[in-house]
């Protein structure tokens, strides 16, 4: 059968070439959008007299049946058809006639893929940024358990100072948080309809673009139809952002990783998220973590072919631009598996209040509160605070207990202007407790925090 687009190109194209130009083995995932887009075309036709009303009903009818087809399984793709956008078109004509030819009058493939993509991106953004909501609930409600349950905090991944675990997560709420409002942010920038561009110049038929625009849900038509055609920015905003969002499930997955060896014990990941040894039957590895970290490559790379793809492109449209989805499709859907057994792993752990309790004996965390005593209560400068608390913690190292435990007489000798009150600023719990400033890791601070995700979550979630 000859293909529907063939004007200039009169010989039969070769099998090799038709595997190669196909995009119709990815691209067809875009059928539902096609369909869409195709209809809210054919009523705006029909509304400005370039098509009948009979024509409509037939086209509309015969998109509606092709859906059903695509479906049940029932519809056969040929991929000499190349694209989904034709193998729709040609079994439109081959069901309703010559009313189906007529569906394509005053757009091209180049409208008609840019509005797909749209469609597809803009969707799926919403259903990542809903998966991310379920992930921020999992997080609080794990927090709100944990206000009191009190954790080393690190740098250079050695301890700090005392912090709370729910400080801990809450953490990792502030990072997906923003990654649900850059999210809202690529939405609204994209709320805009590419089709009735064309090819690159616009038409010459009278449309209306703002009708196709509001049928299909966006704000407005796109402004420049040449820009329009040929820009994929929407495609890096969702790959940038999917990144982003790994990113942050990687370091989290660390995280999870090195509390559950042996050496932490700070947290028991469920069974059902869990797997075994092919040869060691004692081991329990943490996969669901491991695969979370090693899936951020992934979609890095993804972002950066498509970077790589369009970097030197003329306008306005080029075939190089058929390689934009199928990174997009492979991101998406890492990123929304990834982000649903999250929430379970994470919903499902077990924490391990003693083992984190008992780390924070270790590393001395509380020597910053002996140096701000002896600054605040001895009028010290502060360098000469931290060199003689050096001098206590070396003591401690010597007796071989945290600084926490050292008999006041110890401190005594080598800070003689200390009180007995000193015993109280050492102890780990009151030192976490003693940082109340705004984003601080006290319980009261934390418990602060913990209201203000709350009511961004009921503000948000709708």
């Amino acid at each position: 059968m000859e293909k529907l687009a063939s004007g200039r190109v009169t010989q039969k194209s070769s099998e090799l070439l038709d595997r190669f130009n196909s995009s119709l083995l990815f691209d067809k995932k875009l059928y539902a959008e096609d369909i869409k887009g195709s209809i809210a075309h054919a009523r705006m036709l029909e509304s400005r007299g370039i098509i009948t009303k009979n024509e409509l009903e037939e086209i509309v009818t015969g998109l509606n049946r092709i859906k059903e087809e695509i479906e049940s399984d029932s519809f056969v793709f040929d991929i000499a058809d190349e694209d989904i956008h034709m193998a729709i078109e040609k079994r439109l004509t081959q069901l309703i006639g010559d009313s189906g030819k007529k569906l394509h009058t005053a757009r091209s493939r180049n409208d008609q893929v840019a509005l797909d993509f749209r469609l597809y991106v803009q969707k799926n953004g919403l259903k990542i940024k809903f998966l991310l909501f379920k992930l921020e609930k999992v997080l609080l409600e794990i927090a709100k358990e944990h206000t009191d349950t009190i954790l080393p905090g690190m740098t250079h991944l050695q301890h700090a100072q005392p912090i709370n675990f729910a400080y801990h997560m809450l953490a990792y709420m502030s990072m997906f948080k923003r990654d649900i409002q850059r999210l809202e942010s690529s939405y609204e920038r994209n709320d805009l309809s590419p089709i009735g561009c064309a090819a690159l110049a616009g038409t010459v038929y009278d449309i209306d673009r703002v009708h196709t625009a509001k049928a299909l849900g966006f704000k407005e038509p796109t402004i420049n139809c040449l820009d329009t055609v040929s820009d994929r920015d929407f495609a890096l905003d969702i790959l940038y952002n999917i990144s982003v969002i790994m990113m942050h499930i990687s370091r989290l997955s660390e995280e999870l990783i090195l509390w559950s060896s042996s050496e932490f014990g700070f947290i028991t990941l469920s069974d059902s998220y869990s797997t075994s040894s092919s040869i060691m039957p004692q081991k329990k590895n943490p996969d669901v973590p491991e695969l979370l970290r090693g899936k951020s490559g992934r979609v890095y790379g993804n972002l950066i072919s498509l970077l790589t793809v369009l970097k030197g492109l003329p306008l306005a449209y080029n075939k190089d631009m058929q390689e934009d989805k199928e990174g997009v499709f492979d991101s998406v859907e890492t990123a929304q598996i990834c982000i649903e057994i999250l929430s379970e792993a994470l919903a499902t752990m077990s924490v391990n209040r003693e083992n984190m309790a008992r780390a924070c004996k270790v590393g001395h965390l509380s020597a910053t509160d002996l140096a701000d005593y002896l600054v605040k209560k001895c009028d010290m400068a502060f360098r000469d605070a931290y060199k003689i608390t050096g001098a206590i913690v070396v003591e401690a190292e010597k007796m071989g207990i945290d600084i926490s435990e050292l008999p006041f007489e110890i401190i005594k000798a080598l800070a003689p202007c200390v009180k007995e009150d000193i015993l109280e600023y050492l102890n780990l719990r009151n030192s976490m407790n003693a940082r109340v400033s705004e984003g601080a890791t006290a319980t009261k601070s934390t418990r602060k925090q913990i209201e203000h995700f709350e009511k961004w979550l009921q503000e948000s979630v709708k």
